[in-house]
């Protein structure tokens, strides 16, 4: 790549990824702080374990059933404004949550978060194809999802401190965990409309010769036949299999995040220490986020950058079952959840190989909003495991499986259509 090519990139990455990062920070704590309010909101509403796992569960249903509509509004719209759209309404929604009072208006605010959310992490990676040539996008993936590593270790920093709080403005601690975290993204509302461009034509921090070659370039690699109807891209059989595929993904990381703050406290500790031993695995994920896409980008076969990750995360969460002591056993779940981010990045290249327009907007949509299930599925089936079982690890069983499948489907695809080739 050229001088001009290298500032460029270098330019967009500074202007647009803090951004976008700093959103999925605050939405991913908003998404997350259920785990930690799950420790004092159970007994306070009178909840099982398993019908507050299914109300966690329900914010994948409504992201599911909102997903592919809310990207084709942001393909008309534009990021800025849906995004601001996208944060108004769940920053409402989890301050609501705070006020919940009973199983029923904990379900209805849970699916409603979801609803509100929709669109958002799809949306960012059809964004990010506007920006970014194929060589870069997963890099520039990689720095967004370290955003969910950041917000994991934030949210457990502060879950443990907010629930502290218990009885202060007479609110008890789970609601200030809802509270508190739900008010940021109110006020990142402004700062999204004001300078987040619509795309790189738009964008004042670009040079004219930065923004013909970011246009040259994109245009040179666009995937000849790319489908750009959105329809034609829900029914290509390559979106079909990238759905079930992904599916693994998502269910062994929410899985993980989830009910790794219950594994931490049935080791003995305190909320506070809780709160605060959680940040360790995510710094873990945040070192491999970094690492592996770019490793990535140097080969022409990638699919051990996606597999690779996915079974090496299976083991791990295995071996958390099998070793003995506390130690080994924190430290096998921080591996996991490290291997269990870093293949996303390379994943998501996946699409952009042969979909363009309204037609990627559709399918990453659609991608994501299926395997977002397994986010529904894993907050609904790891609790019911624990109760059938009595063992806090014994859903990472369950989990490791799921990986086993997703590694097996990447590579099946790569099989099938190497570098995105056409459908057969």
């Amino acid at each position: 790549m050229d001088a001009l090519g290298e500032t460029t990139i270098r330019r967009v990455t500074w202007r647009l990824m803090p951004l976008l990062g700093l959103i999925y920070v605050v939405a991913y704590i908003d998404r997350q702080n259920i785990s930690f309010a799950k420790l004092q909101m159970v007994d306070d509403l009178g909840l099982s374990e398993a019908a507050f796992g299914l109300g966690a569960a329900l914010f994948f249903l409504g992201y599911a059933v909102f997903e592919v509509p809310s990207n084709l509004l942001l393909e008309r719209t534009g990021a800025n404004v849906w995004f601001a759209r996208i944060m108004a309404s769940w920053g409402l929604v989890t301050i609501a949550l705070g006020f919940a009072w009973d199983q029923t208006s904990f379900y209805i605010l849970r699916f409603l978060l979801g609803v509100a959310e929709a669109g958002f992490f799809p949306g960012v990676l059809y964004t990010l194809t506007l920006w970014f040539p194929q060589a870069h996008r997963a890099s520039a993936i990689g720095l967004f999802l370290i955003a969910s590593a950041l917000a994991n270790a934030i949210g457990a920093a502060i879950g443990g401190l907010l629930l502290s709080l218990d009885g202060l403005a007479g609110l008890q601690g789970w609601q200030w965990v809802f509270v508190a975290t739900g008010i940021p993204a109110l006020l990142l509302v402004p700062v999204v409309l004001l300078s987040l461009p619509r795309g790189p034509g738009e964008a004042r921090w670009l040079a004219p010769e930065q923004k013909a070659w970011l246009a040259a370039e994109l245009a040179r690699e666009a995937p000849v036949g790319a489908h750009g109807n959105p329809l034609a891209a829900l029914l290509d059989r390559r979106v079909l299999l990238l759905c079930l595929a992904f599916i693994g993904f998502p269910l062994a990381a929410y899985g993980l995040s989830y009910w790794l703050p219950t594994i931490v406290k049935g080791f003995g500790v305190g909320d506070v220490a809780n709160g605060f031993l959680n940040v360790l695995p995510w710094l873990c994920v945040t070192l491999a986020l970094w690492v592996v896409p770019r490793r990535a980008q140097r080969r022409v076969d990638q699919r051990w950058y996606i597999a690779g990750p996915a079974l090496f995360g299976a083991l791990c969460l295995v071996a958390a079952t099998l070793l003995p002591g506390f130690p080994l056993k924190f430290a096998a779940l921080c591996l996991a959840a490290a291997a269990i981010f870093s293949g996303q990045p390379v994943f998501w290249t996946l699409p952009s190989r042969f979909l363009k327009g309204a037609g990627a907007a559709a399918g990453f949509a659609a991608i994501n909003s299926i395997g977002n299930l397994g986010g529904f599925v894993a907050q609904a089936v790891v609790p019911r495991i624990r109760d059938a079982t009595g063992s806090d690890l014994a859903p990472m069983l369950f989990l490791a499986a799921c990986l086993l499948v997703t590694a097996a489907l990447v590579l099946e695809i790569e099989r099938r259509w190497p570098n995105g080739a056409k459908d057969r």
